[in-house]
């Protein structure tokens, strides 16, 4: 715009006349023309378009093109704001009458765990085949990193992870104070010494490192841990979907370095990972999706065109619920083109929203000032011209705006809220809308209530730990909602029902008492304690034909040989250990005698 301002070819006129220069195709607009191009347009909201008003026009002074362009480009930014905000939907103010698709209850299996024991719960997310990919792993990385032996197994990681699950449920200020002489706790100190315990923690791992392709290091920010995700969300996505569910925020509490940590300031623990979970009424988590970006999600939805990052999040948990299925939810999730997309699979959205989202309904209701003089308990609603959304504005001490398939505001009833004038509480009227939201939001944070109680010791740098403590405190959560829901359902006597504290203990019990078994120790022989240390010392035996190979690697990686500081990018095809082979120092064959 400058060059063509201060160029000999400028198209723009600079003189000081300030007359009209009109094209001899212009002709002047009458207001009748203008008012009745209006009423045909047909918008509720007409938006006007400066470059076709300007068409034809005067010549512009420098000053007023740029005006003209700013203007242009606010327009179709409010444009699409607009759009966003679903001020192409028209609303009307009728009585809401949901038209809904029959839901197909799924056939209810708890009369099959009538013998099921808390372990036999735990076991539908973690198994013995994961425990025995854990521990293959932790060795097979150990070997290629030290170059010693850690010979850990399926028995061994189990007590581990029951030892983790003891000291949530005992804890101590100080993790070494469980193997000290006065607060010494048995069953953790029976199974290894405080050293191999820390040593066991640092050491797990749930895959091998250089078996992962970097593409999908780059695709996937939480591949370190994703076998034991995956094991887990398995294990979720195997429960009864029920008719009602609700999808909300999870933190997962970690303050140190991670792929992608997050902070949010409302909630109870503001930093760490966050974990968008769909999840019953009764806290029974359904589905969870790791937050790594907006773009890791429309990788998972069919159709993202249009969809922020709410809507996004609900297309994702939404892929494993039935047709005619209630769906609750907060103003993170809700808007007016993520409802439209949920009709169409016939799942049915019910939630606060942002006024800036519903900008079109919000100036069919009454303002604040007017609801507030009427008092508390006035609603009004207003639906969409097709009849499949409602847009509720309640007023209790402030404002509620909320949007729904399934609710609106009949029929009413009464709550109790307190008056802070009169000292008491006081009778109010509510929304059907917000009486259902009340009733079957609270499942995420129900589940996370149950996680804060014995919340396993998160005292490490390493992401990737948390993270699996996490998710087992989910697992043994979700277990024990399962379990109490059963028995409740049979009729057993609540005394007879074990509390959250007793059956993460019979948990941990089972687990620290896990005995080992040949075909698991078919490769590590049990040996005395006299001969483990020499053991670990000792290196793979010698092979006939040793077998290298050249690692394509960016930067080489530092040789394992004892006492050799150099750096190599060969590796032994056998144990996975970097070792320097050169005329001056070759430790392949020294290092596998």
């Amino acid at each position: 715009l400058l060059s063509a301002m201060d160029g000999d070819t400028s198209d723009l006129d600079l003189s000081d006349n300030d007359d009209d220069i009109l094209d001899a195709s212009y002709q002047p607009q009458t207001q009748e023309q203008s008012s009745t191009e209006d009423e045909s347009s047909g918008d509720e909201y007409p938006i006007p378009h400066p470059t076709e008003q300007s068409r034809g026009r005067k010549r512009l002074r420098g000053e007023d093109n740029v005006n003209c362009l700013c203007e242009s480009l606010r327009n179709k930014h409010n444009l699409y704001f607009d759009s966003c905000a679903g001020r192409g939907m028209r609303w009307r103010a009728a009585p809401f009458m949901p038209n809904l698709v029959e839901f197909t209850n799924e056939d209810e299996t708890e009369h099959d765990r009538n013998s099921w024991t808390p372990l036999n719960y735990v076991e539908q997310y973690i198994d013995h085949d994961l425990i025995k990919n854990i521990a293959d792993c932790t060795n097979a990385v150990s070997l290629s990193r030290s170059g010693d032996l850690l010979r850990t197994s399926v028995d061994e990681v189990y007590h581990f992870f029951g030892a983790c699950i003891l000291m949530s449920c005992l804890p101590y200020p100080k993790i070494r104070m469980y193997w000290s002489r006065s607060l010494s706790v048995t069953p953790i100190t029976e199974r290894f010494t405080r050293d191999r315990f820390f040593r066991l923690r640092q050491s797990l791992k749930v895959l091998i490192d250089d078996d992962v392709p970097e593409d999908l290091r780059k695709r996937d920010k939480f591949w370190k841990v994703r076998p034991f995700l995956d094991r887990i969300l398995q294990g979720c996505r195997s429960q009864t979907r029920p008719e009602c569910v609700s999808i909300d925020e999870q933190m997962i509490p970690f303050t140190g370095a991670c792929p992608c940590r997050q902070y949010l300031p409302m909630k109870p623990n503001p930093v760490g990972i966050k974990n968008f979970v769909c999840a019953t009424t009764d806290g029974i988590v359904l589905d969870f999706d790791l937050y790594q970006g907006s773009a890791a999600l429309r990788e998972q939805v069919e159709e993202p065109e249009g969809l922020g990052l709410g809507s996004l999040v609900m297309a994702r948990l939404c892929k494993t619920l039935h047709r005619g299925t209630k769906v609750y939810c907060d103003r993170l999730f809700t808007s007016t083109q993520g409802s439209e997309q949920m009709l169409k699979k016939e799942l049915y959205i019910t939630g606060t929203v942002m006024k800036n989202r519903v900008t079109a309904a919000v100036q069919k209701l009454p303002t604040d000032k007017i609801m507030q003089t009427s008092g508390r308990g006035t609603s009004k609603e207003v639906s969409s011209e097709d009849g499949q959304l409602c847009v509720v504005k309640w007023f209790d001490n402030k404002p509620v705006l909320m949007i729904s398939a399934v609710h609106g505001t009949q029929p009413e009833d009464t709550c109790q809220r307190w008056d802070k004038k009169q000292k008491k509480y006081v009778s109010v009227s509510r929304p059907c809308i917000v009486r259902e939201y009340n009733i079957k939001m609270g499942g995420v944070d129900l589940i996370d209530r149950i996680i804060s109680y014995y919340r396993m010791s998160s005292r490490t740098k390493k992401w990737t730990i948390r993270m699996l403590m996490h998710f087992t405190d989910l697992a043994l959560a979700n277990s024990w909602l399962l379990y109490r829901k059963d028995l409740a359902t049979c009729g057993a006597p609540r005394k007879s029902i074990m509390q959250f504290l007793e059956f993460r203990m019979d948990v941990a019990r089972t687990f620290l008492a896990q005995h080992h078994s040949q075909e698991d120790d078919a490769d590590f022989p049990e040996l005395s304690e006299g001969d483990h240390d020499s053991l670990e010392s000792k290196k793979r035996p010698v092979m006939a034909v040793p077998h290298v190979s050249m690692v394509n690697m960016k930067n080489a990686a530092r040789c394992r040989a004892a006492g050799c500081t150099g750096r190599t990018r060969v590796r032994c095809v056998t144990c996975k250990v970097f070792l320097c082979v050169q005329t001056e120092r070759n430790y392949f064959l020294e290092f596998h005698k």
